[in-house]
């Protein structure tokens, strides 16, 4: 039996716009295993970014359960729910979130600054992370002089800095060509292999091959999980 990673039950998320109430996730339930590669699909408005958002410490349900590793984040305070995310979780997001005025190096060894640590041992595990990706050679370039899948790959070296167990990636092929977000979904496929647990949302149906699960959204529910 596969040892769950992610424990959603009854998960439910209502935003108020002025006096009408919107429900972005209505009772969503759903388990994540250890090791999977979910692609969760669906159209504009359909709840996954939503319900990636919630999984990523970033926003808390109206209503319902979720457990990240054994930890009931539904309860938890903003300083143990920014504990948790900084932890277990990195992040990947469509426009790269990168700093335009730091080098490739420094904008992967900035989120350390806030661990501790020398800045030769930051400097040191970014170049790492750097390589891991295949950009040791643009260490000391910025984002400006990069293409957009090498703004990509610094971006996923980033979010590798405190070795999480949970990758989120927020249509992290939307704004590459076709060829350049294959090698991205490649570099992700590999992360897997290496026992990191992937959570892609995408409304890109071609991306679904790269994933061993396929879980579709539609009105704020989960309509498909195969």
């Amino acid at each position: 039996m596969s040892e769950n990673v992610i424990e959603i039950d009854s998960l439910t998320k209502i935003y108020k716009t002025g006096k009408t109430d919107f429900k972005a996730l209505n009772n969503v339930d759903l388990n994540i295993h250890k090791g999977d590669f979910v692609a969760i699909m669906g159209p504009s408005g359909s709840g996954k970014s939503t319900m990636m958002n919630i999984i990523g410490c970033l926003d808390r349900p109206t209503s319902g359960t979720i457990i990240i590793d054994g930890e009931n984040i539904s309860t938890v305070n903003d300083n143990q729910l920014a504990v948790i995310r900084g932890r277990k979780i990195g992040f990947i997001f469509q426009k790269f979130n990168l700093m335009p005025s730091m080098t490739a190096l420094k904008n992967v060894s900035l989120p350390m600054v806030f661990l501790g640590g020398s800045k030769a041992d930051r400097d040191h595990r970014a170049f790492e992370l750097l390589a891991k990706v295949g950009l040791t050679n643009w260490a000391t370039h910025r984002p400006s002089e990069l293409s957009g899948g090498q703004q990509q790959r610094i971006a996923i070296a980033r979010a590798l800095v405190n070795n999480p167990s949970i990758i989120l990636a927020d249509e992290p092929t939307g704004n590459l060509d076709t060829k350049t977000g294959e090698q991205i979904m490649e570099l992700l496929v590999a992360l897997n292999r290496e026992g990191k647990t992937i959570l892609l949302v995408t409304h890109a149906i071609a991306l679904k091959r790269f994933a061993n699960r396929v879980v579709n959204m539609l009105d704020g529910e989960v309509t498909e999980d195969t």
